[in-house]
């Protein structure tokens, strides 16, 4: 089984991306998995086209698009994309796209199919903080999940894909007001590692009850 594993570059004056800082990091085999390793553009377009050059290179069974969420105090798994790019912010190209579709043929929204509780419950069996997410946001981490997600829906059937969000590491928040929450680089790969073993051991998910009130 081969995994394409990839993370953002920096962004917004970042001087490090925690998504590719912890996936360089991760060891070559996990659980029996060939390990591929890629940093991608925090930029429209380009970010998925980039994924989607890889997939035809490698022919991975397993996609995973990791990318930062400032604010977010766990790992977060990906349920869903939305057909939609509407960005707060520039792009590190300049794009801020507004109201727009990532893909005028596809559809409104398309699911992961990996599985999340399995990946959740591993984390958390090895006191790492992770939940399920229901928003990818509007910004280049849900344009690529989008895009992975639609070839395979369009092209790549029997690819499994989705998507890791992860916390600020610690030297992002040296500056940053109080309570800015962050993660250690080293649990972070970590927890991604435990979420590759879950994804290789899991094709179908597991029964947990998750979910969010808000």
């Amino acid at each position: 089984m081969k995994v394409l594993i990839t993370g953002f570059d920096p962004f917004e004056k970042e001087t490090v991306n925690p998504a590719y800082e912890a996936v360089k990091m991760l060891p070559e085999q996990i659980a029996g998995a060939k390990v591929i390793k890629l940093e991608i553009p925090t930029v429209y377009t380009k970010a998925g086209a980039t994924v989607e050059k890889a997939m035809e290179e490698h022919k991975p069974d397993v996609v995973i698009c990791v990318g930062q969420a400032g604010g977010r105090s766990s790992i977060t798994i990906e349920k869903v994309a939305i057909n939609l790019a509407e960005a707060r912010i520039k792009d590190n190209e300049g794009n801020q796209p507004m109201d727009k579709a990532l893909h005028e043929d596809g559809e409104t929204a398309y699911f992961t199919n990996l599985p999340c509780k399995a990946v959740v419950k591993e984390l958390r069996e090895n006191n790492i903080p992770a939940h399920i997410s229901y928003s990818a946001g509007t910004f280049v981490c849900n344009d690529v999940m989008y895009h992975v997600l639609y070839l395979i829906n369009k092209k790549y059937h029997n690819v499994r894909g989705g998507f890791i969000h992860v916390p600020y590491v610690l030297q992002q928040v040296i500056e940053k007001p109080v309570g800015t929450c962050s993660m250690s680089v080293e649990t972070i790969t970590k927890g991604l590692e435990l979420a590759i073993k879950a994804i290789v051991e899991n094709e179908t998910d597991i029964n947990l009850q998750v979910g969010t009130i808000m």
